[in-house]
């Protein structure tokens, strides 16, 4: 396998000038954050998420990057690898979906083919990941599971975590998952 250079998004845009390397930052820094975050804690739980620096610089990498300025989104594909601080994500392809004004706010971001989020010793799987901005939802479908490196899992084909209420839930057929007791100690 050949290493990939980083890719920049000031190198890969047209001369037209239609989006700045700022604007792309905005658009994908929190995105990136909410998406990860999925894997943060020790428990399947929005609580987590209160650690993360999400003011931290966005690095990523893909083979391919277009920018769809009329439908406002920004689409990465090919080995999409995209950190900030200690989180990771990775997948075949992410579309980020935004809205322009004073200020880019980004709506939505899909990350599908074999996406996995890393944090620390937490790895979360799954087809297809979708965080709603506006919902403050992240939903994790397909082959979804979620690891510890404690060993904890977590298996179900759909897992929703609901940001505003710190509620999450794993449904999609049999819910499956295992969960090591601590040893104690006397």
């Amino acid at each position: 396998m050949t290493p990939r250079a980083k890719m920049t998004f000031r190198a890969s845009l047209p001369k037209s000038g239609l989006l700045q390397s700022r604007l792309f930052r905005a658009a994908i820094a929190a995105p990136v954050a909410g998406l990860a975050l999925f894997a943060a804690g020790q428990q399947l739980g929005a609580q987590a998420i209160s650690g993360h620096n999400s003011n931290a610089p966005v690095d990523f990498g893909a083979d391919r990057i277009e920018l769809q300025d009329k439908q406002n989104r920004v689409v990465l594909t090919g080995n999409v690898d995209i950190t900030q601080a200690d989180l990771r994500l990775r997948g075949a392809r992410t579309v980020i979906d935004f809205t322009k004004g004073d200020q880019t706010q980004v709506q939505r971001i899909t990350a599908s083919g074999n996406v996995v989020v890393t944090r620390q010793d937490q790895v979360a799987t799954g087809d297809t990941a979708i965080y709603d901005f506006n919902q403050r939802i992240i939903t994790m479908v397909g082959n979804a599971s979620l690891k510890r490196g404690t060993g904890d899992t977590l298996h179900g084909g759909r897992f929703v975590m609901d940001l505003k209420s710190g509620v999450s839930s794993a449904s999609g057929g049999r819910v499956k998952g295992t969960f090591n007791v601590p040893k104690k100690t006397n």
